[in-house]
């Protein structure tokens, strides 16, 4: 994606990208970004997105909304061939956004998550779809949020995970379950401990309750070393396309 700071001008060459049926597209871009992209990308925000910018306490939260969203209009933008900063967002009762139904975008749907100094965006054609990205750190309360919010299951299988493993069990299971929730768009409606996921490392990423693995597919998504993230959507046997958003001045 080559964009021209200041009139937004997009290469002709990769100005609209396609999204073929039962596809799913993965996105992901660093949080960390120039102050002539930063401004670029407020440009690019709804007069509401940029109120919202403004109430965030913190500066470095403030700036990574700005990015996350500028980015988001981006990608959507190119999809749906159109000015990035034309593009419009509704939101259902739990909050997860979704385009406005235009022509071109009624079969989009889209999903966004970042940890760390990284975002990471998910997009299907007309299949719900979600996603969740962590940045592993140490968690000395891993152990306390699997009794508190896992599964049975969940549960037992963590604590047959050796220590040295536990903290990548840990981060299997919330990414998995998060992107979950985020794809059905049910907000916390949905309890964490009303469905499984598998979590030992080094198995593949599944669902292991009746319900989700007839209807819904998860998989990792690999996003380097130092994060860990998975993917949800409806339906089987998508192919998944990972790649990185780039920006050059």
């Amino acid at each position: 994606m080559v964009m021209v700071a200041g009139n937004r001008q997009r290469d002709t060459n990769t100005s609209h990208m396609s999204l073929p049926q039962r596809h799913v597209h993965i996105w992901r871009a660093r949080l960390d970004v120039s102050t002539s992209r930063l401004e670029n990308l407020q440009e690019l925000l709804s007069p509401d997105e940029n109120a919202r910018a403004q109430r965030f306490h913190f500066k470095r939260d403030c700036r990574d909304y700005i990015i996350g969203r500028g980015v988001l209009r981006e990608i959507l933008g190119s999809y749906l061939d159109m000015d990035p900063s034309q593009v419009s967002f509704t939101y259902n009762e739990y909050g997860k956004p979704d385009l406005l139904r235009t022509p071109g975008s009624d079969m989009i749907r889209f999903n966004m998550s970042h940890s760390g100094r990284m975002v990471i965006y998910a997009l299907s054609c007309g299949r719900e779809i979600g996603v969740d990205i962590e940045h592993v750190r140490p968690m000395t309360s891993a152990e306390g949020i699997i009794e508190r919010y896992c599964s049975s299951r969940e549960k037992f299988d963590f604590r047959s995970v050796p220590q040295s493993l536990k903290l990548a069990a840990f981060f299997n299971c919330w990414t998995r379950k998060e992107a979950y929730v985020k794809a059905r768009g049910e907000g916390l409606s949905r309890p964490l401990d009303k469905f499984s996921v598998s979590l030992i490392p080094g198995e593949p990423a599944a669902f292991l309750s009746s319900e989700e693995i007839s209807f819904w597919s998860l998989k990792d998504v690999d996003v380097g070393d130092e994060y860990v993230a998975a993917v949800v959507s409806e339906g089987h046997e998508l192919p998944i396309s990972n790649r990185v958003w780039s920006w050059h001045s």
